[in-house]
């Protein structure tokens, strides 16, 4: 039997546990998959030696950026991407990193497509946004960061100006705002200048109808949250777990 997982913080609300347990049942596969919460990425050091059956895993918020200082190889796309989020573990015991979030993401935006033009705003700067930077800038779509904080090359929720609002018909929220059990959480943005042309992509999918979203659809926007995206992300996961 091999062992799979998610490492992360405060991740008892991720779905990967249940898709990959069914995914081994529905294909008779004698392989389980477990949570590794850990406070920090030192602790990483820990999992490993605890579960030496351990063949990969996967990475998530807020270790998407800091996993990579512990990997004895990185894949190109995610060394440019700046971000990991799967780890296979090779038969010599190294490490190789791996993004898959990228792919999941154009999967679950091409449905989408096309937008009403190709300007977007990348709610957050963690490990995530990175992989949606990385995609919108392959699709010729000219995204901006967004941050709590001002910063040269990012703009600050405060700065949202109803013209910069309309003029960026894709939001996506790459921040953990609304992620259960804080469901009423959103990220700050003028929802007021939210109209049916916009597409609001959330990559929170627990719960399923997210604040962000519900705030979005009042305005009449079209709005999606990052369940299909896990999954194509996932699928590609155990691609590279199976090479």
């Amino acid at each position: 039997m091999a062992k799979y997982g998610l490492v992360g913080r405060d991740i008892a609300y991720s779905f990967s546990k249940t898709f990959f347990t069914v995914k081994f049942e529905q294909e008779n596969k004698p392989h389980s998959y477990h949570n590794f919460d850990i406070e920090c990425i030192e602790k990483l050091t820990d999992v490993l030696s605890k579960n030496p059956d351990l063949k990969g895993f996967n990475v998530t918020i807020p270790f998407k950026e800091s996993i990579i200082s512990k990997l004895d190889r990185v894949d190109k796309e995610a060394q440019e991407i700046g971000a990991v989020n799967t780890v296979k573990i090779l038969r010599d015991g190294r490490l190789a990193g791996y993004n898959t979030d990228h792919y999941g993401f154009a999967k679950a935006l091409a449905d989408f497509l096309p937008l009403a033009n190709k300007k977007a705003l990348i709610l957050g700067t963690g490990g995530a946004s990175k992989a949606i930077l990385y995609v919108l800038k392959a699709m010729d779509i000219e995204a901006t960061l967004v941050s709590r904080k001002k910063q040269e090359a990012f703009l600050s929720y405060q700065e949202l100006t109803k013209s910069i609002m309309e003029a960026h018909s894709l939001i996506v929220n790459c921040t953990p705002l609304g992620t259960h059990p804080k469901v009423d959480e959103a990220p700050p943005i003028p929802y007021h200048y939210i109209n049916k042309s916009h597409l609001l992509f959330d990559l929170v999918y627990n719960p399923k109808y997210t604040e962000f979203m519900k705030r979005g659809s009042v305005q009449g926007a079209r709005t999606t949250n990052g369940l299909k995206m896990l999954e194509y992300q996932a699928k590609r996961a155990w691609k590279i777990w199976r090479q």
